[in-house]
């Protein structure tokens, strides 16, 4: 099930809307941090940024088998074997991981999907125990350069509240100027 007003711009217009090694960073991503999930990896943004940080796999899901292909590529030029395209409505279908499997999950510019909650519900589902969730979003501002309408942009005590709903317990926000924010929550 593609996501409502999902459309990617072109790859070099995308990267100038991040510092993914900064975000990463902010968002507390080290090498001591085994398995991620990364829900709707595009052209690998900060998939690759954080294969290269992380000692485990990262499972890089998109529904667009061009996206997939392009992360897949990627990885390959940079001979990064941790991580793991996969092609799959993890909407419609939820992952395919095991529970408690993953001790990080990135959810980066999608909640504004049709049913948040049932992501945020598979997020939890896979985490390990104290597992945390990196969110970021588009700042609530019809003045960004792109992002979905402003009708369906969450803003982020909405997300804290959806997330706090399904179990996360919140611990930080972060404003990555000048587009986005971030969230950090744990199980």
């Amino acid at each position: 099930m593609k996501i409502r007003e999902s459309n990617m711009p072109r790859e070099e217009e995308w990267d100038r809307f991040f510092n993914p090694i900064e975000t990463l960073k902010v968002l507390g991503l080290n090498s001591g941090i085994k398995d991620v999930a990364d829900f709707g990896c595009g052209y690998g943004t900060f998939t690759i940024p954080a294969a290269q940080v992380i000692s485990g796999k990262i499972y890089a899901f998109d529904l667009e088998p061009e996206m997939i292909k392009t992360v897949a590529q990627k990885a390959k030029n940079l001979s990064l074997k941790n991580v793991k395209p996969i092609l799959r409505d993890f909407i419609s279908e939820g992952s395919g991981l095991k529970g408690a499997s993953v001790e990080f999950v990135m959810l980066f510019n999608i909640l504004h999907l049709e049913n948040p909650i049932s992501l945020l519900q598979e997020t939890y589902r896979i985490l390990t125990p104290n597992g945390k969730v990196g969110i970021i979003h588009w700042n609530y501002d019809a003045t960004t350069p792109r992002g979905p309408p402003i009708n369906i942009r969450p803003k982020p005590e909405q997300i804290r509240k959806w997330a706090e709903s399904v179990g996360f317990i919140f611990e930080t926000q972060f404003d990555l100027k000048p587009y986005h924010y971030a969230l950090l929550l744990r199980k």
